[in-house]
């Protein structure tokens, strides 16, 4: 049995590999925003993405949890994709009301 501390000390580990998997595919989407895909390549991004991420959550689960599949882990990682989606949905709308004020400044000018 694990301590509370322990446990803690995983789920927290468990909430930034969620926002690592969340980031580095909404920075393939950015990507794919930015430079256009057909879909076979789209197909093979994915792919290489959850090969990779299942690959990235494997280790994790296994140094911070000796390899044993613990549900607060899964729910970390959920939760950690879910704190940084709202974090990005946060900043977007922040950067949206900058912008708007900025242009109906410049047209007052």
């Amino acid at each position: 049995m694990l301590g509370l501390e322990k446990e803690l000390e995983i789920f927290v580990h468990a909430v930034i590999a969620g926002m690592a998997v969340y980031g580095t595919y909404t920075l393939l989407r950015v990507i794919r925003r930015i430079v256009k895909h057909n879909l076979l390549s789209i197909s093979i991004e994915d792919f290489l993405f959850w090969v990779g991420t299942s690959f990235y959550l494997f280790i994790e689960i296994y140094y911070t949890s000796d390899g044993s599949v613990r549900w607060f882990f899964i729910l970390g990682v959920v939760l950690g994709m879910i704190l940084l989606s709202f974090a990005l949905f946060l900043a977007k709308k922040i950067c949206e009301k900058i912008k708007k004020s900025v242009d109906k400044r410049a047209k007052t000018r």
